[in-house]
């Protein structure tokens, strides 16, 4: 067994027979989040590298503590990638520091996800260190393996509340081969209309953003089926170096909204906050600052650390809501919409089945 393995399951032990809770850190590209713990870190950055990779299986197993530039940037070689558009997000200095184990822990997707799929979808197999300091491994490395409960999957965005992830096999794709960006002139309303009639209809659209009367859209597939819906869509052609360093800075939260939300978290007293919906949602009233993805199933919102109508707006819609950034730490409402009954008690057996001792429970609830 890894070195660096060993001393992380000892310091978990050591952690459980004192009752001490440990945060699970990886390029600590999180800790800005509403709700993040204080609690101290257990460190997964040693455990980082390539541990197998197939390019004709398209799976790859890497080591949790292995950044996404470093695992991408060798499946790029290859022409694979991670569909879904993992936020890399960035560390205290600004660099690109998102982990393998931090993207499965938070569940987070980027820009492809409505289309492709999200994190949960890729993973087929973890090696979990789990609070009592043992080394659990469930799935594998094909899709068809499988047999009982699917816990790998389970894990995706579970926040750390089950287990330390150590080692994950995913799912890779191949690059697309044709790919365009279009763009409109539409309001909000329009948009998400357009959205609509677009999804019923054969269009190899992979992604969507909607912010301040602009539209935009990305297309991907076969080039004749890219070429195809071009004819059939309209809009503005944008250059594929500009296309490409939009998508990019909208996945990794870098773009002109996430700037200017940070801005006014820091110096109005405002919060970031991210609603899941049905994609069919209408406009939300009241709503000011908004950034729509995923066909309508994403919204980022600004608004008060404590907007209770906006929470009420996204429930009665079907959705629920999370504040990001902003508000008081500790003061809970970071993910304000209740889990029913009936899932609380199961979330509450789970944690207490992987880690009895409470080790892991510091943090941000788990959520999948």
């Amino acid at each position: 067994m890894n070195d660096t393995l060993i001393a992380l399951a000892e310091r978990v032990r050591q952690a459980a027979a004192s009752k001490t809770a440990l945060r699970i850190r990886g390029g600590d590209t999180k800790a800005f989040m509403a709700g993040a713990s204080d609690a101290e870190p257990l460190d997964m950055r040693g455990y980082a590298g390539i541990v197998d990779y197939a390019p004709s299986e398209l799976v790859v197993t890497a080591r949790a503590g292995t950044p996404l530039v470093a695992l991408e940037k060798v499946l790029a070689e290859r022409g694979q990638c991670l569909p879904f558009d993992p936020p890399r997000l960035g560390d205290a200095a600004g660099a690109l520091a998102g982990t393998v184990g931090g993207m499965v822990a938070s569940g987070l997707a980027g820009p492809g996800r409505a289309a492709v799929g999200g994190v949960r979808d890729y993973v087929l197999g973890v090696l979990l260190l789990n609070g009592q300091g043992e080394l659990m491994h469930f799935g594998g490395q094909v899709m068809k393996n499988v047999a009982g409960y699917d816990v790998s999957r389970l894990i995706a965005g579970s926040w750390g509340a089950l287990g330390a992830l150590c080692e994950l096999s995913l799912k890779v794709l191949p690059v697309p081969v044709g790919s365009l960006t279009l763009r409109f002139d539409m309001g909000q309303a329009e948009a998400l209309e357009q959205l609509h009639q677009w999804a019923g209809q054969a269009l190899p659209l992979n992604a969507s953003v909607w912010w301040r009367d602009t539209l935009a859209v990305r297309l991907r597939g076969a080039n004749a089926a890219v070429a195809a819906a071009l004819r059939r869509m309209g809009g503005e052609v944008i250059p594929e170096d500009l296309a490409g360093a939009f998508w990019e800075g909208l996945r990794d939260q870098r773009d002109e909204f996430f700037i200017e939300a940070r801005a006014a978290v820091q110096r109005e007293g405002r919060a970031l906050w991210r609603l899941s919906l049905p994609p069919t949602t209408p406009v939300l009233p009241s709503v000011d600052d908004t950034l729509i993805e995923w066909g309508g199933g994403q919204r980022w919102v600004v608004a008060a650390p404590d907007d209770a109508a906006l929470v009420q707006g996204a429930v009665r819609a079907g959705g629920s809501a999370m504040r990001v950034r902003g508000g008081a730490p500790g003061d809970g409402a970071d993910y304000p919409t209740p889990l029913p009954p009936a899932l609380l008690a199961i979330h509450q057996r789970l944690r207490e089945s992987f880690a009895p001792h409470g080790v892991f429970q510091a943090g941000r609830p788990m959520r999948f």
